[in-house]
């Protein structure tokens, strides 16, 4: 395919999956369902010939806290992040130190690797997401210093694991960099993110630095978003800052693509590619191909070709209580992705 192409991460999980995780029963082997349905998201995007997979996420407790599965040293009364719609997720809180991840990203990337040949990305969630657990007080004879020094360990061990197996890209999540100008438009939290995230990329030599990769989205989750009221020309200069190869942006949905479009090619650098968004992870209508395709050419009139990509605006339900996009709406879309990338590669190298 001339033009790259990814996808982000996640993919809704059947019904059966989510009743069995949601409510537990005796006899349901959820380690079998979670295979299964590995295999089945596998194998339903190979279909879609789609030159990179990921394995939907789909036995990830969260996208944001799976490093903190199984830890003791966590009470519930975390950061929470309100939804347009109402709703909220709620972080946990660190109580005491040392801090280490429980589970490590690498667990995924090694499982979805045994059922196909595919080039696999693999998401990580970043340093700054992480961060929030740590409580505003503090905690006793373990500082905020020494809590950042273990969680920078911590995050590059998540990411090298995943290099070392084999990962064609590793994607750090970086989904609450929008919306740090929502809790502090002043800017501060967002250069105190950009820093903190560096501060892991920059263990990385310039050659990895070309297999990392930063995903931002105002939020996806019930349909709603957390910060899509947050302009994007505050946010997109200090983020091509991150030392990074590849950049995944939200675009489809946005109001006034041109904007954001020559925003891009004013901060992105030469040795950066944006793939940009070309579907409505929050939008019921499937797209067509063809217009994914005219989305890209008009892309094209700004970007670089040899700096062009294209992605999702986001995960599909990235939480697994999430219903409101089916698994068979998600490959419709995913599908509508691959072909028009590939019309539009037809057309611009033509």
């Amino acid at each position: 395919m001339r033009i790259p192409t990814e996808p982000i991460g996640s993919i809704p999980r059947s019904p059966e999956l989510i009743e069995a995780i949601t409510n537990p029963q005796n006899g349901v082997d959820l380690g079998k369902l979670y295979d299964q349905a590995v295999n089945d998201t596998i194998s339903k995007f190979d279909k879609t010939g789609s030159p990179v997979i990921t394995d939907g996420e789909q036995t990830k407790s969260s996208f944001a806290t799976y490093p903190l599965e199984g830890l003791s040293n966590l009470s519930a009364e975390g950061m929470k992040i309100a939804f347009d719609d109402g709703h909220f997720r709620q972080l946990p809180l660190l109580t005491s130190g040392p801090f280490k991840y429980g589970n490590y990203a690498v667990k995924y990337l090694i499982a979805a690797k045994k059922h196909t040949n595919t080039p696999i990305k693999q998401a990580v969630i970043s340093a700054s997401a992480i961060s929030l657990i740590y409580p505003q007080n503090g905690i006793k004879s373990y500082t905020q210093a020494e809590f950042i020094a273990d969680l920078l360990n911590e995050c590059e061990k998540d990411i090298r694991q995943c290099l070392e197996q084999g990962a064609y890209k590793v994607q750090m999540d970086f989904t609450e960099g929008r919306l740090s100008l929502k809790l502090d438009p002043s800017g501060g939290v967002l250069k105190h993110f950009i820093a903190l995230n560096n501060q892991v990329f920059d263990r990385f030599n310039k050659d990895e630095q070309q297999k990392l990769g930063v995903h931002v989205c105002p939020g996806g989750d019930h349909d709603s978003t957390h910060s899509a009221d947050i302009d994007y020309a505050d946010f997109l200069p200090q983020l091509f800052d991150l030392n990074v190869g590849s950049f995944y942006l939200q675009l489809a949905s946005e109001p006034d693509r041109i904007r954001v479009l020559k925003i891009i090619k004013q901060y992105l650098k030469p040795d950066q590619k944006v793939f940009i968004g070309v579907i409505d992870v929050l939008s019921p209508k499937i797209e067509a191909a063809e217009d994914v395709m005219n989305n890209i050419i008009e892309a094209a009139e700004y970007i670089s070709l040899n700096q062009l990509g294209t992605t999702d605006d986001c995960g599909f339900s990235p939480f697994c209580d999430d219903v409101s996009t089916t698994r068979e709406t998600a490959f419709a879309k995913i599908q509508a992705r691959i072909d028009g990338t590939r019309l539009a590669g037809e057309k611009l190298f033509s």
